[in-house]
């Protein structure tokens, strides 16, 4: 076998191991996209069920006005996050709102007997839930991108192409702290 067709040989299998790999990395980093907007939907979901959940629990805990103040104000601060670690920030800080939102009704029977509060406070855990699975998800996919990226030897193809590594959701050190429960 002559050397040039050694040559054109070894030349087109590298040139197919670079197009197989881009179009891995490719396929990847739409895959964390893609899961991105899948949490978005979900906190889509959730931050329109918050109004109306505010509102009914109004109705019975008038004079707890500064949660409702902290609720509206931790879902306007999700809908200005610009970037994914702002989201990924004001999102936490949500949930910790609603879990105090949810501890008030608590203080209020005939509220948790309301139809309308118990199917919203449903519809809101169920979009939790759903949330918690999706950035589970997405952790998972970024994982498997972030990899590629950074392994010999596609890390090669990533770093010739500009294929950068992806945040991981992460949650706040203040969500991580055991809630103190007293029954005094």
């Amino acid at each position: 076998m002559p050397v040039w067709l050694i040559v054109v040989i070894v030349i087109v299998l590298i040139a197919l191991w670079f197009i197989v790999t881009y179009n891995s990395l490719v396929g990847l980093r739409n895959r964390v996209k893609d899961q991105w907007s899948q949490i978005d939907v979900q906190l889509k979901r959730r931050a329109d069920l918050i109004p109306n959940l505010v509102e009914t629990v109004k109705g019975y805990a008038k004079h707890e006005k500064s949660t409702f103040e902290e609720v509206v104000k931790a879902r306007n601060a999700v809908a200005n996050a610009s970037t994914k670690e702002e989201e990924m920030k004001a999102n936490g800080e949500l949930s910790g709102v609603l879990n105090r939102l949810f501890a008030l009704a608590e203080a209020y029977p005939e509220l948790k007997a309301n139809e309308n509060f118990v199917s919203l406070q449903k519809d809101l855990k169920e979009s939790e839930d759903k949330i918690s699975m999706m950035r589970q998800f997405y952790n998972d996919t970024v994982l498997t991108y972030n990899n590629k990226v950074q392994t010999i030897p596609s890390n090669i193809v990533a770093n010739l192409c500009h294929f950068k590594e992806e945040t991981f959701f992460k949650v706040d050190e203040k969500d991580r702290e055991v809630p103190k429960v007293s029954f005094e």
